[in-house]
């Protein structure tokens, strides 16, 4: 027990020394973009109409504590981030954890969801593919899932919206009706926003599921030709008692390591096809972040948010893994 709460608290100081390491990165790459804040946010003014001098822009510049060296500002700004303090917007001067507020959120239900989705209908489904020996069920399968990896999921969205419009009338964009728009939580929004959640979950699941069906269809195939599997059916053991126990409970290994780069795979799809919906969400903020207003510190927060989450959900498939695994829990314990 000892040695498994050794195991524990290594995985929690890598994954902090993990955020540390990405939030230098991030704050590099926010550095080297031609010109600071104070002059990108001037910059913009001026082309409001606003008369902006050299001395307006190192007052901005000190306001902003920029004339400090990079090593302290970054220490600082990544101090904050640990806080839940991403400072403000560098073109909207909004506080960047209230603009994100329930928008980063809101993407990361919807592409945990989606993953969610994707495991619950790949788990089976793939099982089944590996095992079955009929050839129409197998090519009908193999079908869908080739299917699902060549055709994008910006082009589904496209399909699904003309389809919906031609023949109701009704788009399918946007996360909320105009009423619930700017509400405040309740029932009737939570409902109002299920109805509109669906159709980015479908879309960001649609190729993961895919993915995902090779995926187990691969491992599956592979574990079932071992010898132990041979040994065990050899001793009696047979249907899904012999599948859960031994191919599928050593296949749901490197599955369960692979969750935290399939939720990156997802939410990297969820910006364009947030374009397409017109979503008022994270993955459209980062859009417009990166794209138009070039407000690195707004990207730079979304992206420390989304790497953090990854870490989180890496951490814990790992301590999952040398659970619910022998081997690696025989590898820890000793």
């Amino acid at each position: 027990m000892l040695q498994f709460a050794q195991f524990v608290v290594v995985r929690a100081a890598m994954a902090v020394v993990t955020l540390v390491i990405v939030s230098f990165i991030v704050f590099s790459l926010m550095e080297l973009v031609p010109g600071d804040c104070a002059e990108r946010y001037l910059a913009f003014k001026n082309t409001q109409g606003s008369q902006i001098s050299v001395a307006d822009i190192e007052a901005e510049r000190v306001r902003l504590g920029l004339d400090k060296p990079f090593l302290t500002r970054w220490v600082t700004w990544v101090g904050n981030a640990f806080q839940g303090d991403f400072g403000e917007s560098c073109i909207l001067r909004l506080n960047i954890s209230r603009l994100l507020g329930e928008k980063f959120w809101i993407s990361l239900g919807i592409s945990m969801t989606a993953l969610a989705m994707a495991y619950m209908i790949a788990l089976p489904v793939g099982i089944i593919s590996a095992t079955s020996n009929n050839k129409i069920l197998n090519n009908t399968l193999r079908l869908v899932s080739y299917l699902g990896l060549a055709l994008p999921n910006f082009l589904l969205a496209l399909m699904v919206m003309l389809f919906s419009t031609i023949m109701f009338g009704n788009s399918l964009t946007g996360l909320f009706s105009p009423e619930y728009r700017d509400a405040a939580w309740s029932w009737p929004r939570v409902v109002d926003f299920l109805s509109h959640a669906w159709l980015p979950i479908f879309i960001l699941g649609w190729s993961a599921t895919a993915f995902a069906i090779q995926t187990v269809r691969a491992l599956m195939s592979d574990e079932i030709g071992k010898l132990y599997v041979t040994a065990a059916r050899a001793r009696g053991v047979s249907g899904r008692r012999l599948l859960w126990r031994y191919p599928a409970r050593h296949a749901l290994g490197p599955i369960i390591n692979s969750l935290g780069f399939d939720l990156n795979r997802i939410f990297n799809e969820l910006p364009v096809v947030a374009l397409i919906l017109t979503l008022t969400e994270a993955g459209s903020l980062l859009i417009e972040a990166l794209a138009r207003s070039n407000d690195q510190q707004l990207a730079g927060a979304i992206i420390f948010l989304l790497t953090a989450s990854i870490v989180t959900l890496n951490f814990f498939t790992d301590v999952l893994l040398a659970l619910t695994d022998p081997r690696v829990r025989h590898s820890i314990m000793g």
